[in-house]
């Protein structure tokens, strides 16, 4: 029953509200006010202020649920630990996935997986790489498969697969587009669109244009690459973009000195078991490591 209560708990802190837990876990929304009443109880505090239909969490409610994520991490990784006693490669796998790695890089990874492990009933999220990271420190995936932090996540283990070079572009009617050279700072002069500045890809796009004199500071944003795409193609801005994404409407800037790349690759957290699924999928992402990636 505690079990529940810190699941419901959770679930509500999630998700918002007393429903949408309810929706999420199937449950009525009475049972999960019910388990809530009882874990406060149980605690000695209030974990939530309710006002009017939201709820907000109060000091003793965030106080106490990185210590409940934790439990549900532990309990979970405990009944993954006993799965794995079985040979079968078999059950769910708890997996995230970053929009641009997950349309671009895993297709025809989770083609040959499905083939080779029928078994195996991916859930698969797909979230950005930021919050693909949290859920993996949670405990809400085992696994992520992304564009890898710069620096490294100091709370998680990553394994790089590849290496993504990025270039500048622009529209084909952009001013640049017909420059004979372009160095970084004459960017300056124009908008730009780039992915949302908290985002890993931001930051080492600002490294890079940083290190080259230019302060960036985009006109839009999108954690959507393929949009970034269309806005510089009709002449909102340049942008910077895999340089595997060239596109006709686009013109790609070659700035010296400037050299731009991510890193792509799976995160796991070091002191919880991965089931039998998950490490299949490590072994058959680490046959497709490219050389450049391997350490």
């Amino acid at each position: 029953m505690q079990t529940e209560a810190i699941q419901a708990f959770v679930s509500v802190c999630d998700r918002g509200s007393f429903q949408s837990a309810a929706e999420a876990l199937h449950l009525s929304q009475p049972t999960i006010s019910k388990r809530l009443a009882a874990l406060e109880t149980r605690l000695g505090h209030e974990l939530f202020d309710r006002v009017g239909r939201g709820v907000a969490l109060t000091e003793a409610g965030r106080a106490y649920l990185p210590h409940a994520r934790e439990l549900l991490a532990v309990i979970q990784d405990g009944a993954r630990a006993l799965d794995n006693l079985h040979a079968d490669t078999a059950g769910p796998l708890r997996l995230a996935l970053s929009h641009h790695v997950g349309l671009h890089r895993m297709p025809d990874v989770l083609r040959a997986y499905i083939a080779r492990y029928p078994n195996v009933a991916p859930e698969i999220a797909f979230v950005d790489s930021e919050a693909a990271c949290r859920s993996v420190v949670n405990g809400e995936r085992e696994l992520a498969v992304i564009t890898l932090p710069s620096p490294a996540h100091p709370g998680l283990v990553e394994d790089c697969i590849w290496h993504d070079p990025m270039s500048v572009f622009v529209g084909r009617d952009h001013a640049l587009a017909t420059a004979e050279s372009v160095a970084a700072t004459d960017l300056a002069a124009y908008p730009a669109v780039l992915p949302p500045v908290e985002s890993y890809t931001y930051a080492i796009i600002a490294d890079a244009l940083g290190a080259a004199g230019l302060d960036i500071a985009p006109r839009m944003t999108s954690h959507y690459l393929e949009t970034l795409r269309m806005l510089a193609g009709v002449g909102i801005g340049w942008t910077v973009l895999p340089t595997s994404m060239e596109h006709p409407e686009l013109a790609r800037l070659e700035l010296p000195g400037v050299a731009i790349q991510r890193r792509l690759g799976a995160i796991r957290h070091p002191r919880r078991s991965l089931s039998n699924a998950a490490r299949a999928l490590l072994t058959m992402l680490d046959a497709r490591r490219e050389p450049s990636a391997r350490a």
